[in-house]
């Protein structure tokens, strides 16, 4: 239940929360914070170092979320110019930490800015950080500066960077040819992410700048490589010849169930006409694997080719009896001579085994 505090009791939670903080010469860390205007990002970054270090929160965990909670409320301090192009600059000092507080402190800078966003606040100084975030993004993909890729691609999706902004990055706002430059630029550095297998960073990147590759390599290279989300992401911005190749590929590797979704997804069902039912008769055959002849005999009840499919299967397996069920249940002809042989089979079986003791 929410309750409301009073003043008091605000105080002193905030004075708790303070306790956590301290350095280990008990100098409080955080009184910083409260004012960013006359905070340089090289300082902002280190006092977010000292704080982590002397937390005294019961775990790593709970004192980076604390330590979050405090960054979010400080971006409302007044930090210069702005809190968008204040925490780029600082994700370039962040950098230099090495691990394990460069991954951290990203992500932390990160999430307060995707909240700083969402709040729609301070919409003004996003568009002026974007020529820096620009910069940021050509430094991390040309690994002039260290950090992680999920930076890189948060920097696409809170910025929404284009390839101009990518261009004007590389070559400055006054030159032209710039798209062809930052796309060039973009399609070089995106075999690296290929040949480490980082296909979601490489699919992420050629969907977000609508790049296009030709042929079909890239798609199966992810296939082999198991990497189905990608593939399935790559094929629906490629279109229905890539999309139509994912199905066959997964029809291949006898994933119908995923063919089968991808069909239904895009109304394929003229070009694979018989994959839904292929499906429907591997689904009985996994129940009938494990001995659930009655939901098998419920997923086929109104369709005769597969109650028809469901007696081979009992047949297979030799439960004659399933079989004499079901055809005299469903008026299923042309199985009397197959009962028959069967039980046969089942008597020269026994007649051998008794033979044998």
């Amino acid at each position: 239940m929410h309750m409301n505090m009073t003043g008091s009791e605000q105080k002193n939670r905030s004075d708790s929360e303070a306790k956590d903080y301290h350095g280990q010469d008990g100098a409080i860390c955080l009184h910083a914070f409260s004012d960013l205007s006359h905070t340089s990002p090289a300082t902002f970054v280190y006092l977010l170092k000292e704080c982590y270090t002397y937390g005294r929160r019961q775990t790593a965990t709970q004192n980076f979320k604390g330590l979050q909670q405090y960054v979010s409320q400080a971006l409302h301090n007044a930090p210069q110019p702005g809190p968008a192009t204040f925490i780029v600059q600082c994700l370039y000092i962040v950098s230099l930490l090495g691990l394990p507080y460069a991954e951290g402190f990203s992500h932390l800078l990160m999430s307060s800015l995707r909240r700083l966003r969402s709040m729609g606040k301070f919409q003004n100084d996003f568009s002026k950080a974007k020529h820096l975030a620009a910069k940021l993004f050509h430094d991390i993909l040309s690994s002039s500066i260290k950090h992680e890729e999920r930076i890189l691609i948060k920097l696409l999706e809170h910025f929404d960077l284009e390839l101009k902004d990518i261009g004007e990055a590389i070559c400055g706002s006054h030159l032209d040819g710039t798209l062809d430059i930052a796309k060039a630029f973009i399609e070089h550095h995106l075999s690296r992410f290929m040949d480490s297998e980082s296909y979601v960073t490489a699919v992420t990147l050629l969907e977000h700048f609508s790049i296009r590759l030709s042929g079909d390599s890239l798609l199966v290279k992810m296939m082999e490589s198991n990497q189905f989300t990608p593939a399935e992401k790559w094929a629906t911005f490629m279109g229905k010849p890539m999309i139509c190749l994912l199905v066959q590929k997964y029809i291949d590797m006898k994933m119908l169930k995923k063919a089968y979704d991808i069909i239904k997804k895009n109304y394929l069902q003229e070009e694979f006409p018989d994959v839904h039912h292929l499906y429907k008769e591997s689904v009985l055959k996994k129940l009938a694997e494990k001995g659930c002849w009655d939901i098998a005999e419920l997923r086929a009840k109104n369709n005769r080719q597969l109650m028809e499919y469901l007696v081979y299967l009992a047949i297979e397996y030799d439960y004659i009896e399933k079989v004499e069920e079901l055809c005299k249940r469903y008026s299923l002809d042309g199985f009397a001579n197959v009962t028959g042989m069967c039980l046969l089979s089942r008597l020269l079986q026994r007649t051998e085994l008794s033979s044998l003791t």
